[in-house]
């Protein structure tokens, strides 16, 4: 092996050891292996895709309804098995974020030094623009802006690269994206609750691939992730290393659906990138949780298409913790407490800790308070989405907490206290919710399926994509009468006339039965506009 093999050869194990942890067979994926013995043929185009599962057909119209295909638990593999190994230029598949009406970031690994561009058009194989090309590092992510888009139209992409002196440019398979959605426009996008790789007893690694795959044939226009996806309690002692492989490692998933569908992350109790942490130096969890997670996903910062924080952290920069956008007829916007409250919202690095801690002192702060009600009271948009890992960033239940402290105004005890430890604050978080018309907000957290309301507001928390137990945890928090075990994630279908909100089911062909199938309906809902 030469000198160049050798670097790049242990450049690929960085991304390879957190998914021994889990999946062989995803360890494999990611060195360039094949997880069997089958040969694979050297081809030009290099595919970055799963084999066992078609490319889905990229939509030219929106639609308000997708449907998902059943899988066939005698022709189905394990989606870990099925995957074409990722292209050996790349440590993983490229990531969209950001989307806007004209622009869109593209996050792209390299595993060895490689000149890149991007090459798009609006109609498939037919590219008529391409960006500059730009310097990939090895086993750095790069990022590369597509810009000059038109709105409400949905685009073709692939990326080309080559190795500095090389004379051609090899490419990867192309994908599609669309630019900001119209008023009026229909469309689609997903939702994942807790997936917890940390976890054997809530997480199987091919489960987890196939509800991304279930994901990725929607065909939706954005995925969010609710929190406790990159968790660092399973490291001893944390390191900076260790949490950005957590980093690498759900990439290897969210990048299945983010080839077309943009990620956005919320954070959650688990992650630890939370306030409490900082102690004025680089070397502390926090700092290297939230910068591995702007590093491999392409998070929105205040701009002309985002609001969101302003604040910049020392050492970090901006947080892109908090963020809302317009889509459609839709306003999406997502909220933080852990990086705004100066104690342990929840879990507590390390384990141990006073969890008896006066909950009052759990906030999203002042600034961030006022920018949720400035967005809530201008935002013209037909529906209004809230998100955030839960009510007050910790405890159990959905409305059943939706009374206390910031979030209803209360203490445990019933008692009114808001105008005393809210000062300059109109009202809580839900009343405030209720008062400007939003329509859903949902949560993670409990790792259940669970549909409620208070004043006008459905509160709907998420169940985990990738719990091999199927589990029913947490429903005695709940009062209602609507609520499901997991596993699967909720795909949210938007037009002018109305929301509906389906519970897509995730399920192993060994565990399928005709009561129970992959990619079934398990429940789903209609919401009409307020107005």
């Amino acid at each position: 092996m030469s000198d160049k093999q050798t670097n790049t050869w242990l450049t690929r194990r960085k991304f390879v050891r957190m998914a021994l942890l889990a999946s062989p067979a995803l360890a494999l994926i990611a060195c360039g292996e094949q997880p069997t013995a089958t040969p694979q043929p050297q081809t030009q185009q290099l595919l970055n895709t799963p084999t066992s599962t078609p490319q889905p057909q990229p939509q030219t119209q929106p639609t308000a309804v997708s449907t998902v295909q059943k899988s066939d638990s005698k022709k189905a593999q394990t989606p870990t098995a099925g995957i074409v190994s990722v292209n050996p230029a790349f440590a993983m598949p490229e990531l969209l974020g950001r989307p806007t009406n004209n622009s869109i970031a593209v996050n792209i690994v390299p595993v060895k030094k490689l000149e890149l561009y991007v090459e798009y058009g609006t109609e498939s194989a037919k590219y008529t623009v391409q960006t500059k090309t730009i310097i990939g590092e090895a086993a750095t992510p790069v990022e590369t802006l597509l810009e000059n888009l038109q709105p409400n139209t949905r685009y073709y992409y692939r990326v080309r690269y080559r190795e500095p002196g090389a004379s051609s440019f090899s490419e990867v398979l192309e994908n599609s994206f669309v630019t900001q959605r119209a008023p009026g426009s229909a469309f689609i996008f997903s939702i994942q609750g807790d997936s917890h790789p940390e976890r054997p007893q809530q997480f199987d690694a091919d489960l987890y691939m196939q509800t991304m795959k279930n994901v990725q044939a929607e065909g939706a226009d954005f995925f969010l992730t609710i929190g406790d996806d990159f968790s660092v309690d399973k490291l001893s002692p944390p390191t900076k290393e260790g949490v950005e492989q957590l980093y690498i490692y759900q990439r290897q998933f969210l990048a299945q659906i983010g080839k077309s569908s943009p990620v956005f992350l919320v954070n959650g109790n688990h992650e630890q990138a939370a306030k409490y942490l900082l102690d004025g130096t680089p070397n502390n969890v926090a700092v290297w949780a939230q910068n591995a997670r702007n590093k491999y996903f392409s998070q929105p910062a205040p701009d002309n298409f985002y609001s969101g924080d302003t604040q910049a952290v020392e050492f970090i920069g901006q947080l892109r913790d908090y963020y809302a956008w317009t889509w459609g007829d839709a306003l999406v916007v997502t909220i933080d407490p852990y990086w705004h409250s100066a104690v342990p919202v929840d879990s507590v690095l390390g384990g141990g800790g006073d969890k008896n801690i006066d909950l009052w002192d759990i906030t999203l702060g002042d600034a961030q308070y006022q920018w949720l009600k400035k967005t809530l009271e201008e935002s013209k948009a037909k529906y209004k989405f809230v998100f955030t890992h839960h009510v007050l960033g910790t405890g159990r239940g959905g409305t059943d907490m939706a009374s206390q402290y910031e979030w209803g105004g209360k203490n445990k005890k019933g008692v009114w206290e808001f105008d005393k430890k809210r000062p300059g604050w109109e009202l809580p978080i839900h009343q405030l919710m209720a008062k400007n018309g939003v329509t859903i907000f949902f949560q993670g957290h409990d790792h259940v399926f669970v549909k409620q309301e208070l004043d006008g507001v459905i509160y709907q928390s998420l169940p985990e994509p990738a719990d091999p137990n199927y589990a029913f945890y947490n429903a005695d928090a709940y009062k209602s009468d609507v609520k499901y075990p997991n596993t699967g994630h909720v795909r949210v279908s938007v037009s002018a006339q109305q929301v509906k909100v389906e519970y897509i089911s995730s399920v192993l062909p060994k565990n399928e039965t005709k009561e129970k199938a992959n990619g079934t309906v398990i429940y789903s809902y209609i919401v009409l506009p307020k107005n």
